[in-house]
């Protein structure tokens, strides 16, 4: 053994390549080696987040669509119900002409069944009418065609329905036209 300090300096200088293999030491690419096998780790656990990802986008598209399809089939008959409606406004006002005239009660009778039967038909696909007098006025439901003084209602009523407004399931098909109250005429 040399016990000489600057032997010691030498051996200590270099303790990496001593714990190297021989065949590392002399391959610098080996080193390289580790930190490819890390990289390619690392690709790999991105590659599975990305397709982890795109699986619940694709899953929350599905879902989607699914949802649309349910709401385009519930409301399907929005534009048929939106044509109809004036025919069944056109069946009314030929029943209250009809009534006013003693001479056409067989055709009153006629044009009572033709309603009754519409308005069924409407309620059986699930198309109501909005019920508006006596309510307060909300503009999601009801259209103002004017504002009118009323003891019987206070101010924001409906006092009078000038077109009966309908609505399919939870949306409206057309409003109720209606005259508003504005309090009492005092």
């Amino acid at each position: 053994m040399n016990d000489n300090p600057e032997n010691k300096i030498e051996q200590d200088e270099n303790p990496v390549e001593e714990s190297l293999s021989p065949e590392m030491a002399l391959d610098p690419e080996a080193t390289l080696t580790l930190s490819e096998a890390e990289r390619r780790q690392l690709e790999l656990l991105d590659a599975n987040n990305r397709a982890l990802r795109a699986q619940a986008d694709l899953e929350n598209y599905r879902k989607r669509v699914q949802r649309e399809r349910q709401q385009d089939s519930r409301y399907a008959l929005m534009p048929f119900l939106r044509d109809l409606l004036p025919v069944v406004d056109n069946i009314q006002r030929a029943i209250k002409a009809a009534e006013e005239n003693q001479e056409a009660a067989s055709l009153l009778e006629g044009f009572k069944l033709v309603e009754q039967q519409l308005q069924s038909s409407l309620l059986q696909h699930g198309c109501e009418p909005i019920l508006a007098v006596g309510k307060a006025f909300d503009p999601n439901l009801h259209e103002a065609v004017s504002q009118t003084p009323s003891n019987e209602y206070d101010a924001g009523k409906v006092v009078m329905e000038t077109a009966v407004g309908y609505q399919l399931h939870d949306r409206v098909v057309r409003p109720s036209q209606v005259i508003v109250s504005t309090g009492s005429k005092e």
